[in-house]
């Protein structure tokens, strides 16, 4: 049964946690919605995890529609999340408005997702107003890292914590039908979680939310040694990758790759009647 944002308003009533992966492409998207997961989340983390940028801020509008749209391809069950990348929201809510409609017309996402607590709530009103999903992302947010001097846990003192329980209210007050905690002390995350009434997903934010997201690429080991603090990683597959890339490697150049069985056979009286009129040529031309 596809998952619409109804699901997880459902979840969080019924006390049953909300899964949410990253996903940037249609065949790791595929797996996961073949695997149950509930929601795949087309982050602007692709620009530091696929793309290869020290921070999300050069991440584009076209590079999320274009993941976003192969990762819709897949999403058979899940629901498609997509980021709102730097700079495409922030200078109006004109901006705000246009470009989720974008990630919903052109990216095929079901629901758009955007860092800032109270400072974008009219634009969180304004996108819900235009009959689309919003998801608010606070606490740590990575567009605004050098702002904040460097990815840090948010909310660690009274009133840096106040700010984010006021900033959770006033995205829910404003129609986000979920929040995004990332980064939080564990507690802060459970009191806002039990303060506001839509579905609270954390990274980094203790086992109190209504959900969990994790990037894939952390959660799969594909870096040497697990990245954060709070990331599990429930596979050695960067691992298993290397190995598999050095065997591969290994039989190419021991010619033990591509075997007989790998290969595609031809009648032996046509090779032969080639090899009689091509070698006899080059013969003749000699």
């Amino acid at each position: 049964m596809k998952k619409t944002v109804l699901t997880l308003q459902k979840r969080k009533q019924s006390k049953q946690k909300i899964t949410m992966l990253t996903a940037y492409d249609y065949t790791t998207a595929k797996l996961m919605d073949d695997s149950g997961v509930d929601c795949l989340l087309v982050g602007d983390s692709l620009g530091m995890v696929m793309l290869g940028y020290d921070t999300t801020v050069s991440v584009t509008m076209d590079d999320m529609i274009h993941h976003s749209k192969a990762v819709a391809r897949a999403a058979k069950s899940a629901l498609v999340v997509t980021d709102l990348p730097f700079m495409s929201y922030h200078a109006s809510v004109y901006d705000a408005v246009y470009n989720a409609g974008r990630l919903i017309k052109e990216g095929h996402a079901h629901v758009v997702k955007l860092e800032g607590g109270r400072a974008f709530s009219e634009h969180i009103k304004m996108i819900t107003q235009a009959s689309i999903p919003v998801i608010a992302h606070i606490g740590l947010m990575p567009q605004s890292v050098l702002a904040l001097g460097g990815f840090k846990v948010q909310g660690k003192d009274y009133q840096n914590a106040k700010n984010i329980i006021l900033d959770a209210l006033a995205v829910e007050q404003a129609g986000a039908i979920a929040i995004l905690l990332e980064c939080v002390p564990a507690p802060l995350a459970t009191l806002i979680s039990e303060l506001v009434s839509v579905p609270t997903i954390g990274i980094g934010a203790g086992v109190g939310c209504d959900g969990q997201v994790l990037v894939y690429q952390d959660m799969l080991a594909m870096y040497d040694g697990v990245s954060s603090k709070f990331t599990k990683a429930f596979a050695p597959v960067g691992e298993q990758m290397k190995t598999a890339f050095k065997a591969y490697c290994d039989d190419v150049i021991n010619h033990q790759f591509p075997a007989p069985i790998h290969e595609f056979t031809i009648d032996e009286h046509i090779m032969q009647n080639l090899r009689q009129a091509f070698l006899a040529s080059d013969r003749r031309d000699d």
